[in-house]
């Protein structure tokens, strides 16, 4: 394929494209009859996608808004729930603890993706790799997810301080060079301009999620063949919002054009975590 290397790949990606009747963009995580899962469009580019693989030490949560790393979990069945928080998530805060010097970490949530073939990810019920430019929280929804998982007065004194939202992705079972992750650099992202506010609409609340508009000059990045050995940390939302640091990071599954014929759908799994500090 055209443009095909060994440090970069082009892939399709799917950008927003708003609601062909001019409502406001919704994904709703169980429907009501007649009504679709996403309620907006998808805007198809074809963009260059660089393998940073060596190069993963010059990316990092305040320069580029995601930090790769290599770590073993103890945990590695990733089939109950009830196991994964009561194996996966202790080992996890320590690791983002160490990772970024936070002193509190609150995880709040994990999804399992396996991919089904034939499957696009898109419906909130069927957990696979999602394939649309996102990021998981607008920051009003950062907020309210503070004062969701933490008591009224703790959460009043924790937000008079930084604190992010980060995931803490990896793959599960064998490599993920089926429909990998790919991350594109905060340095490249206009603010202003290129995130969607999404409405997500639980059964008894209203989220917030960005979707992201295209822009030529995003830059996209992934890690080939990544193990179950390897994780990726996802900022999703950062406080600090004064220009010194990435403040999020767009994301999104793509079909990766080196992968070969016969590789085994993909399965991982992300935390998603409220990481606190004390200045």
């Amino acid at each position: 394929m055209p443009g095909l290397t060994a440090d970069n790949v082009p892939a399709r990606l799917f950008y927003y494209a708003p609601p062909s009747d001019g409502s406001k963009p919704r994904i709703y995580v169980s429907p009501p009859e007649g009504v679709p899962p996403v309620t907006y469009g998808a805007d198809e580019h074809v963009v260059q996608i660089e393998n940073v693989r060596g190069k993963e030490a010059t990316f990092t949560l305040d320069n580029a808004g995601f930090l790769f790393g290599k770590y073993t979990p103890n945990h590695k069945a990733f089939s109950n729930d009830e196991e994964i928080e009561k194996e996966y998530y202790p080992e996890s805060i320590d690791l983002i603890k160490r990772l970024t010097g936070a002193s509190k970490v609150v995880l709040f949530d994990h999804t399992v993706r396996r991919r089904v073939a034939g499957e696009t990810g898109i419906d909130p019920k069927k957990r696979g790799p999602v394939p649309r430019t996102h990021v998981d929280q607008t920051p009003s929804a950062a907020h309210n997810r503070v004062h969701r998982h933490l008591p009224e007065a703790e959460a009043k004194e924790r937000l008079k301080h930084r604190f992010q939202i980060i995931n803490l992705w990896r793959p599960i079972s064998h490599p993920a060079d089926d429909w990998p992750l790919a991350v594109c650099d905060f340095r490249s992202v206009n603010w202003e301009n290129d995130l969607v506010p999404v409405e997500l609409v639980y059964p008894d609340r209203v989220g917030e999620t960005f979707n992201v508009k295209y822009n030529p000059e995003h830059k996209w990045k992934y890690l080939r063949g990544m193990t179950p050995e390897e994780f990726i940390l996802i900022k999703c939302y950062d406080s600090v919002e004064d220009g010194s640091v990435a403040v999020l990071t767009p994301h999104t599954a793509f079909e990766d054009p080196a992968t070969a014929a016969g590789t085994p759908p993909r399965q991982s799994i992300e935390l998603r975590a409220l990481v606190f500090y004390d200045d």
